[in-house]
Formats: structure tokens, C-alpha cells, sequence
């Protein structure tokens, strides 16, 4: 396909602001953040709090970072769409097309007919997780192992839940507590708070936990270097042997494979948890009844 001018000036723009984001907080990071020896692990960076009436609203690297990466995905949405036609002439609409293909798939295996229209919204959370977790990869933060921005995850998910099972009615909804039997209720009502919680500790534990491990291992690596090496003659003594090439492999299970796999994961759950809130036979019934009373009243 040939493009004209305007066409490649816009596809630059969304290109730039794609990257621009991830610079900023590279900026924000390098301008913020001491000169520190040794092993630093900690949470978030606090910039500034916010008074409000009951609590302080605090923004942190996980706001910023977060922020950063819906402007990103915006950004690229924009440019994988951009000069979409009826019949495709760019490659990038052929990796669009798979894209809503393997998701439009997905959710219709996992969650039926009836939640068809929850394609953007799986993918969304998809692709809010795996960049989040990726920008470990710049050394940055990553939201994910904050469990403030996954807990309003797994609220949200917890809301559409509650929302499916109330759709059957408040009477049925409770019923289903004492579903199969009325001495499990106490475990149901449990079970049904406990379902965010673990959908949240899962996905911020281990991004957490392979963050560290990567610190850990790093911090590791250099000492074990410069207890073999350090006899070595001049800048040989000196030069960081084991810190290349070990660290880039493991980063790619720490920071790619389990961003990738804990991002699948989450939204895998979000679909089983908020197709099963709805039981789609009672419901039709529910929806029959009130047409047949309607149709009656007239």
C-alpha cells in the first residue's frame, strides 16, 4: 500500500507517543531516585500525597507508571488501526485482525454466547497487565507489584461478579449461599469476598516475588564475579564476568514469561469468575416470567 505524507507524519506521532510515556517515568525514575550501593528493595516511590477528607489520596510510581501505560497502549491501539480498510493493504492490520480473532475466540470458549461483547475488556486488562509487568524490564516499577492497583482490579472484577448473580434477583442471589446445603452458608460468604483477594495476592505476589528474586540474583552474581575474578590482573579483576548474558536469561522468565503468563491468568479468571456469577437458565426463566406478566398486564 502506498502512503502518503499526512499518513506517515500521523503513524510518526503515535510511534512517539508510544515511547514518550516509558521516557517520562525513565526521566522521573533517574531524576527522583538517589545514588544507592548495594541491594535497594522497596515499594513504590511516594512523589506527593494529596489531602482529602478521610485519607490522604498518595500518587505514586505505581499511578505515574500506570498512567503511563494506558497513554501507551492508547497510543498504540491508535496506530494498529490506523488506515484499517474492507480490504487489508498494511501488515500491521493483519496482527490486528489476529489480535481480536484469538480474543474474540477466547472469550466465546470461556464464557459463552451471552458475554460475546466482553472482548475489549478481557483484552484490556491483558494488555494493562502484561505492560505494567514489563516495565521491569526498563528498570522501572512495575504497577503490578503494588497491591493497591491489582486489589482495584480484582474489585472491579468482584462488582461485575455480584453484578451477573443480582441479575437472577436479591432473592436468588442469596439462596445461593446456602447452595448445596444450608450448613455451608458461613463458607459461601466467605468464599465470595475471598474470591478478589486471592485473584489479587496471586498476581502481585509473583510479580513481587520475581522482581526480588532478580534483584537477589543480580546482587549474587556480582559477588560471586569479584570472589573468582578479583585476582585477576588490572580492569580483568574488575570486570563484571558473570553479570552478562546470566541476568538478560533470567529476565526473560522473571520479566517476560511470567508478565505474559500472570496477565493470561488474571484475565482467564476474570472470565470464569464473571461468567459463572450468572446462572444463564435461570435467568431466561426470570426473563420469561417477567414477559409473560408484562404481556398479561396489557
Amino acid at each position: 500500500m502506498k502512503t502518503n505524507f499526512k499518513f506517515k507524519v500521523i503513524d510518526i506521532i503515535y510511534i512517539l507517543m508510544m515511547i514518550l510515556p516509558v521516557a517520562f517515568s525513565i526521566t522521573l525514575k533517574v531524576l527522583t531516585t538517589p545514588v544507592s550501593d548495594g541491594i535497594s528493595i522497596s515499594g513504590a516511590k511516594i512523589f506527593f500525597e494529596i489531602p482529602m477528607p478521610l485519607q490522604n489520596l498518595i500518587i505514586s510510581e505505581s499511578q505515574i507508571n500506570s498512567a503511563m501505560v494506558l497513554i501507551t497502549i492508547f497510543f498504540f491501539c491508535l496506530y494498529m488501526t490506523h488506515g484499517l480498510k474492507e480490504k487489508i493493504e498494511l501488515k500491521r492490520q493483519h496482527f490486528a485482525e489476529l489480535i481480536v480473532e484469538k480474543v474474540d475466540g477466547l472469550v466465546g470458549e470461556n464464557m459463552g454466547e451471552y458475554f460475546s461483547g466482553y472482548s475489549p475488556f478481557i483484552i484490556a486488562i491483558m494488555a494493562l497487565s502484561g505492560f505494567s509487568s514489563l516495565l521491569s524490564l526498563f528498570g522501572l516499577f512495575p504497577p503490578t507489584s503494588d497491591i493497591n492497583i491489582v486489589g482495584g482490579w480484582a474489585i472491579l472484577v468482584f462488582f461485575l461478579i455480584t453484578y451477573y448473580k443480582m441479575k437472577c434477583g436479591p432473592l436468588n442471589y442469596l439462596k445461593g449461599f446456602t447452595k448445596p446445603i444450608s450448613l455451608l452458608a458461613p463458607i459461601n460468604f466467605i468464599s465470595e469476598f475471598a474470591t478478589p483477594i486471592s485473584m489479587a495476592f496471586r498476581h502481585y505476589g509473583n510479580i513481587l516475588s520475581g522482581t526480588v528474586i532478580s534483584v537477589l540474583l543480580s546482587s549474587a552474581l556480582a559477588g560471586l564475579t569479584s570472589m573468582l575474578f578479583n585476582s585477576l590482573p588490572g580492569f580483568l579483576g574488575e570486570f563484571p564476568f558473570l553479570q552478562i548474558g546470566i541476568p538478560a536469561v533470567l529476565s526473560i522468565y522473571f520479566d517476560v514469561f511470567s508478565a505474559v503468563l500472570q496477565a493470561f491468568i488474571f484475565a482467564m479468571l476474570t472470565m470464569l469468575n464473571v461468567s459463572g456469577g450468572l446462572d444463564i437458565d435461570e435467568y431466561e426463566k426470570r426473563k420469561l416470567k417477567k414477559a409473560q406478566k408484562a404481556l398479561k398486564n396489557k
